[in-house]
């Protein structure tokens, strides 16, 4: 099939489209293009979570009107509770502007032209661009889970990232004396 000669069908799976939603080459595309979007973002909401769950924040004020220092936020999805309101719309007109400007939602291929020099000189080495395109696709489907597990932990424990990794667990029971 189509879709099986392309990066992100892999052994021993290969194509996985249970329910049938891909019906066309066309759906295909945008479908991949949503899946790595969502991964792209995913990996950097996990390397947000390392950096502020290991306390490393910017000096200052995150808003000095309301006295809240950066240093002030919770780290973990509580801390997005915290930040005031023009903070937080600051955030989303940032990220509206990075969808419609670099990351256009109507670039399907997902190749927005940035280049590291010999990493990833596809049209010199084509085998690298189905390794790294493959690699590219995997952490965004790890890393979506990732996030997504993170929250979940976070709000059924009450307990950062961090804090579970320092209290020894990584339990859905609270404070790791029970079944874990």
């Amino acid at each position: 099939a189509y879709a099986d000669e392309l990066p992100g069908a892999l052994a021993p799976v290969g194509f996985f489209d249970p329910l049938g939603y891909i019906t066309d080459e066309e759906t295909f595309t945008r479908y991949r293009a949503v899946e790595r979007k969502h991964g792209r973002i995913a990996m950097m909401a996990m390397l947000g979570t390392f950096v502020h769950n290991n306390k490393w924040v910017f000096d200052g004020y995150i808003s000095k009107s309301e006295g809240v220092k950066f240093s002030d936020i919770d780290s973990g999805i509580s801390g997005l509770f915290q930040i005031p309101t023009a903070g937080l719309a600051q955030i989303i007109l940032f990220c509206g502007f990075v969808e419609l400007t670099w990351w256009p939602a109507s670039q399907l291929d997902g190749d927005y032209g940035v280049r590291l020099g010999s990493i990833n000189n596809w049209e010199e080495e084509p085998a690298k661009y189905f390794r790294q395109k493959n690699a590219e696709l995997n952490n965004g489907r790890a890393a979506m889970m990732a996030i997504a597990g993170t929250f979940v932990h976070e709000v059924v424990t009450g307990q950062s990232l961090a804090e579970q990794a320092a209290a020894g667990h990584f339990s859905p029971f609270g404070d790791g004396q029970g079944f874990f």
